[in-house]
């Protein structure tokens, strides 16, 4: 019998700790499996010996379920990249030390594209060494990003905070009788799914976002102002809503010239401030009222409106990945297949990791309107299915009861 640990990394979602609940009490339930441990702070956890006994916290059913609704990561992240290659194993050799003193037969590892690099790479040193370890990727980012996938879990959850806030946002807009434009900066660096996701905000009543700008589209600041123009002339108030990521004809992101120039630790370079840079553009130009709204990390930290959809489906994609490590894959990534959107179903499969990591899946054209400033009903249509249904809050005083680690 081996003992099985799973760990958390990249940035948090509002469903990531659903996914957990199902790894945690699916292993617990396995004759194959001894011991659950969790990682702390992603794969660092184990290079540094930061390990929780989870099968000691003997977690009740009322402690499942609310860590199925706490968003954030339970076990806590990182953004550690591994070494490309294996010219130099030090790395390696200390994480599968890790797991040759500690019993570890499986390793679950819950993350976007950045993470599951890492089940890639050590998926195939385990393979190089011959040792006999079960590493899944158990995926998750609000993004939308990671390629085979219909979707991830997180995003379900994203999309249904964005679609409420823009609807708030575009009631609140409405209140005075002048000419405004409020431009709200949404996630997505290279992918504008959540952007996209703004549309879902519109109805019979609420007209909101008027303009969709997404990284897929190149961006134009003389088109983008004759769009509030020419939307103007129906609607006094304007709500745009744009991807932080979206870039000009010559490659830049349009946040460049107030963006600080740093990088993460995988070369990504922080975005902050399209919003405000297009605030300022249409007050100066149009000599209109502008203000801009940079949602920022509530787009994954809020839990108090989740898609249920989104919670059940990260719950059962935790649970899989432990099924079918049991039953003898490695190597894997779990994967959402679309059985039909009308009604709505959908089928859980693994993939091997190499069809996924490293893969940025990007909105693809059917997607997006002619004029590259809209989505279509064919996104609509993919979806108003992922953000259905209500998961209900435990409070106390007034507030959500969240779970914390000891």
């Amino acid at each position: 019998m081996k003992n099985a640990i799973v760990a958390q990394s990249g940035g948090p979602t509002a469903a990531i700790n659903a996914s957990l609940a199902g790894v945690i009490k699916t292993a617990f339930a396995q004759d194959q499996i001894d011991k659950v441990y969790g990682s702390l702070y992603g794969i660092e956890g184990i290079l540094k010996n930061q390990i929780l006994d989870l099968t000691a916290q003997n977690f009740s059913q009322e402690e499942i379920e609310t860590l199925m609704r706490t968003p954030s990561s339970y076990l806590g992240s990182c953004r550690y990249k591994l070494p490309k290659d294996f010219s130099d194993t030090t790395i390696f050799d200390q994480i599968f030390s890790f797991f040759t003193e500690n019993n570890i037969g499986y390793f679950f590892y819950i993350g976007g594209n950045d993470s599951m690099d890492t089940v890639d790479k050590l998926s195939e040193y385990a393979k190089h060494i011959g040792f006999d370890i079960h590493i899944m990727g158990v995926p998750k980012t609000i993004d939308n990003d990671l390629d085979i996938t219909d979707h991830t879990p997180g995003y379900g959850s994203a999309a249904k905070f964005i679609a409420t806030t823009v609807k708030e946002i575009g009631l609140d807009s409405d209140v005075y009788d002048l000419e405004s434009v409020t431009i709200i900066e949404i996630m997505g660096r290279n992918a504008g799914w959540l952007a996209a996701a703004s549309a879902l905000a519109r109805s019979e009543t609420a007209s909101a976002p008027h303009l969709i700008y997404l990284p897929e589209v190149t961006f134009s600041c003389e088109q983008f102002l004759e769009d509030i123009k020419a939307v103007q002339k129906l609607h006094k108030n304007v709500i745009v809503c744009v991807s932080e990521g979206i870039k000009t004809a010559d490659g830049k992101y349009v946040c460049e010239s107030t963006a600080s120039g740093l990088t993460d630790i995988f070369g990504h370079k922080n975005l902050s401030g399209t919003a405000k840079f297009l605030e300022n553009l249409v007050r100066d130009k149009l000599q209109i009222k502008a203000r801009g709204v940079e949602l920022n990390v509530l787009q994954r930290a809020a839990s108090h409106f989740l898609s249920k959809t989104d919670i059940e489906e990260a719950y059962a994609v935790g649970e899989s990945a432990v099924l079918h490590a049991t039953r003898g894959e490695t190597g894997k990534m779990m994967i959402y297949t679309r059985l039909s959107s009308s009604p709505y179903q959908i089928g859980i499969s693994s993939t091997d990791i190499k069809n996924a990591a490293n893969a940025e899946k990007i909105i693809p054209p059917s997607f997006i309107n002619a004029e590259g400033n809209d989505v279509t009903d064919a996104f609509l249509d993919y979806a108003r299915p992922l953000i259905m249904g209500e998961v209900a809050i435990k409070t106390k005083d007034g507030l959500p009861i969240h779970l914390v680690r000891p």
